[in-house]
């Protein structure tokens, strides 16, 4: 289907892929993982117009195959009147009515020839979408994404996760020979985060998705494509064994690594005092004796192990607050109302502690961000906020916190730095090199922007954060960092999210939007909803041991610790085969 061989490619400000390869069979449900920035959104774009690229090495695609996208950043388009089928089925009905209107000139002209051509080929394309049976494909979909109660709503009535997947069934059912999603996972409810594995398993054809969300990529993809460093690997199978064996082989290379270091760090030491030696004897021998310790050197740091694949980026996240205040009420909501063309939310009360860290749970399409924003606008009645916080704002539509025509320089300058080398330091430990500093904010990726708007609001050292999906378009590093940024957090948080193991891991409770109003629940009630409605228990279980297994192991790495990281990955393995 895909062939990519050697290829090489840069931005003005840095190298993305040094020479690298992999195929894409036919048939094949293809995860595209790696680290914010690598650069996979950009590959994408190259598989899909490669004319616009100018790269070495070669892409081939399979002659006239036909691809269909489903980006990251899909907006619903408000001008269209459409119902949810009418989105859905318009390539069909277009077709249909070509077909039409042609039938209808032939009864008139005299150009049969030239119509009766234009007809064969309308009813071709009809037929390779399977346009006869449209309709009952169309609702098979919308059944096995539980969307069939919106058939007949207007799109722009829906919510954005809604949205995405109806966007999925739309490419799906233009019967395209690969289809390619951008994250299609992003701001997706957990009964919407089902239904797209649902689709994307019920797909015969060839797949190929970037995504960092461990739920869909343990249970839909029979290959891995891995964009790290850029270099490539492919892995034919489960993300799981993929993970596993790219554990075992961190481990291995890194006890080889630091043994190749001390060898080089010994050599180096005798070279030192050989060079002395010859300074003041300069007997041939001697000048013999150093170039041969040089060359062995040079061999030395020739064969150092480098393994793209192990020195995964891990990212600096810190939430600071300058103005931690004692335990006290930081918001209140009363009765509060919120209606747009219907009531999303009515009589509405819950109170906020300074140091709650609290998440907005409920379904796409009930509220939730447009609460997130009254609070931060705090011009409502029925809104208290101390006056004593301070409060930042991460948003999920990133434009709203980012002035993407903005550099990343201009952007800090804006918030406040005063010079340069404060923010060439300071974005520096969030991963952003000086010479990227000058690059527009549009251009950098979704993980980028995202842990852009994380540097920004710990620059202004709130001491009550609102964010708002803030693991969307973050690897999974990324991910970890972040939940290890909240736990050492001194102030408040009120955050949406539909990542279940995130909010379990940083959050104290919850507070779930249903029925139009609000109750608090505890984690162990969360827990419990989860497990009847959404995920099997097992599962989402054993997915927090390999994940807590795996932070050990990356401890234990970093302490060089390499017969504990042994017995963890023995361990690791064991529970991987009891599912």
């Amino acid at each position: 289907m895909i062939k990519i061989d050697n290829l090489s490619y840069s931005f003005p400000q840095k190298d993305i892929y040094n020479k690298i390869s992999f195929t894409l069979e036919e048939n094949q449900h293809c995860a595209f993982i790696g680290a914010s920035g690598s650069g996979k959104s950009t590959l994408i774009d190259i598989i899909m117009d490669p004319e616009k690229y100018m790269f070495d090495g070669t892409l081939e695609t399979e002659p006239n195959c036909r691809i269909g996208y489903v980006s990251q950043f899909s907006q619903i388009n408000k001008t269209k009147e459409l119902t949810v089928f009418e989105y859905i089925a318009e390539e069909f009905i277009k077709l249909e009515n070509e077909i039409s209107s042609l039938c209808e000139k032939m009864g008139t002209s005299n150009d049969i020839e030239t119509l009766l051509e234009k007809y064969q080929e309308a009813l071709d394309a009809f037929e390779a979408i399977d346009g006869d049976d449209y309709e009952i494909n169309i609702n098979k979909k919308l059944n096995l994404a539980n969307l069939n109660k919106h058939r007949d709503r207007m799109i722009c009535e829906l919510s954005g996760g809604e949205f995405k997947l109806i966007q999925v069934i739309k490419e799906m059912l233009n019967n395209q020979d690969l289809m390619i999603m951008d994250e299609p996972d992003v701001f997706l409810d957990f009964e919407n985060l089902n239904a797209l594995k649902n689709l994307i398993n019920s797909y015969k054809k060839t797949i190929l998705v970037i995504t960092h969300n461990r739920y869909l990529l343990n249970h839909c993809f029979n290959k891995i494509v891995h964009l790290e460093n850029m270099e490539i690997q492919e892995f034919d199978g489960r993300y799981i064994d993929y993970n596993l064996s790219l554990l075992q082989t961190k481990i291995e290379l890194q006890e080889l690594a630091v043994a190749d270091d001390e060898e080089i760090e010994r050599n180096e030491a005798l070279i030192n005092i050989l060079r002395e030696k010859a300074t003041y004897n300069t007997e041939a021998s001697r000048g013999r004796a150093l170039k041969a310790r040089v060359k062995i050197q040079e061999r030395l740091e020739a064969r150092r192990i480098k393994a793209p694949f192990v020195e995964i980026k891990q990212p600096y996240i810190n939430l600071i607050t300058n103005n931690q205040i004692e335990e006290t009420i930081a918001l209140k909501v009363n009765d509060f109302d919120m209606s747009f063309d219907e009531v999303l939310l009515e009589n509405v009360n819950f109170e906020i502690k300074s140091t709650d860290k609290v998440a907005i749970i409920g379904t796409n399409g009930v509220g939730k961000t447009t609460l997130l924003k009254e609070i931060f606008k705090n011009n409502h009645d029925c809104i208290e906020i101390n006056n004593e916080i301070e409060m930042a704002y991460l948003s999920q539509m990133q434009g709203e916190a980012l002035n993407e025509s903005n550099t990343i320089l201009q952007e800090f300058y804006d918030v406040g730095f005063k010079t340069y080398g404060e923010i060439r330091r300071y974005v520096g430990k969030y991963g952003f090199d000086a010479d990227i500093l000058t690059q527009s904010i549009a251009s950098l990726s979704g993980g980028e922007k995202n842990i852009l708007q994380l540097a920004k609001i710990s620059a202004s050292k709130a001491n009550m954060l609102l964010m708002d999906e803030p693991t969307s378009h973050l690897d999974l590093y990324s991910q970890i960092a972040l939940e290890e940024a909240i736990k050492n957090y001194k102030g408040g948080i009120l955050m949406i999210s539909h990542d279940y193991h995130f909010i379990v891991n940083s959050m104290d409770y919850v507070l779930f939007i249903e029925n139009k109003t609000i109750r608090k629940m505890s984690m162990k009630k969360f827990r419990r909803m989860i497990y009847a409605n959404h995920f099997d228990r097992n599962y989402l279980e054993i997915e927090q041991k390999k994940k807590s297994m795996e932070i050990e192991i990356a401890s234990a790495l970093s302490d060089t610790d390499f017969e504990r990281a042994r017995t963890l990955s023995e361990g690791l393995e064991d529970l991987i085969k009891s599912i």
